[in-house]
């Protein structure tokens, strides 16, 4: 079974730029969650009936299931920065069926028309927004793991956004063309390193590893001392593929240097909660950067085309 995200990040793991004062250009997280989600918008806007109903790599999940989940937690997190207490009431019906309430949120959902599905993610989406952005920068809100910013939060939305929308790229046969908003997702990848050797009940490493991913500018984006003895490399596309386990580390073009840098790419996620089983490796094409090349229709960052999505599915 694969993650269904339900991104809830890991206490600690965004960094202090993705909580910005108003004002700053330094990481415009709340505009790139608008347009990640419109790219999204154009790819499913004008699907058919039948093609909403296609199954996604999510075992289960139709690109209805994966809409209205996007829907369900727009509208969760909307309701935690509006009213604490109504959601607390949320958190304790998760608490009591902690396998099943994501799914059964998508699959109500899910058995609403298209239309319908599409025009409550929409304005889910936009209410959140005007959210975000007039809430306070150093307030706290309470989520469904520890609680977050308004730049936390949206940061998640995106990360959630991108996933999700890589399973319905996926089920359609799109390859997207990636942006630079992938390093919203590569950030929350490489903070949560620790995180991912925790879940699998593993000791984290105790020194650092230089990580250096190729945005798809071609821009060169380092985290971590540049003499660390251990080492990630890659196209930040492929690690955010593996880091949110939309791809199998087989068929990907991230290489480690050191035996806990190579551990962690087999444990690698960028989401807290349970890992699910991840995608299986393809039974050719090791090595190739998934999304750039290969069966898939090519879309643009515009017009008809839209990008991934970040829940953990």
């Amino acid at each position: 079974m694969q993650a269904r995200l339900l991104v809830s990040v890991p206490a600690g793991m965004l960094p202090s730029t993705h909580r910005r004062a108003r004002g700053s250009v330094t990481v415009d997280v709340f505009g790139d969650l608008e347009r990640e989600s419109e790219e999204l918008d154009a790819l499913v806007g004008e699907l058919s009936e039948e093609q909403w109903a296609l199954a996604t790599p999510a075992a289960g999940w139709t690109i209805a299931h994966q809409i209205a989940h996007l829907a369900w937690t727009d509208r969760s997190a909307l309701l935690a920065m509006t009213d604490p207490e109504a959601f607390a009431g949320e958190v304790e019906k998760a608490l009591a069926a902690p396998d099943r309430f994501v799914d059964a949120g998508a699959e109500e959902g899910a058995a609403r028309p298209p239309a319908r599905i599409l025009a409550d993610w929409r304005a889910g989406r936009q209410a959140l927004a005007r959210t975000l952005e007039a809430a306070p920068t150093k307030k706290r809100f309470p989520w469904y793991g520890p609680p977050m910013s308004a730049a936390s939060m949206a940061t998640a939305r995106l990360m959630e956004t991108w996933a999700h929308g890589q399973d319905i790229a996926d089920a359609l046969g799109v390859v997207r063309t990636p942006t630079d908003r992938l390093r919203h997702v590569a950030w929350i990848g490489v903070r949560a390193r620790d995180f991912a050797f925790g879940t699998h009940g593993l000791p984290a490493p105790a020194e650092e590893f230089r990580v250096e991913l190729v945005g798809p500018s071609g821009d060169l984006r380092t985290y971590g001392p540049e003499d660390a003895a251990q080492r990630v490399t890659g196209p930040a596309l492929d690690f955010c593929l593996l880091a949110t386990r939309r791809a199998h580390r087989a068929d990907l073009a991230v290489r480690a240097e050191g035996p806990d840098a190579d551990r962690w790419l087999d444990i690698a996620q960028a989401f807290a909660g349970p890992p699910g089983s991840g995608r299986p490796p393809r039974t050719s094409g090791a090595g190739r950067p998934l999304g750039t090349s290969g069966a898939g229709r090519l879309l643009g960052t515009s017009g008809a085309g839209r990008p991934p999505t970040a829940d953990a599915q």
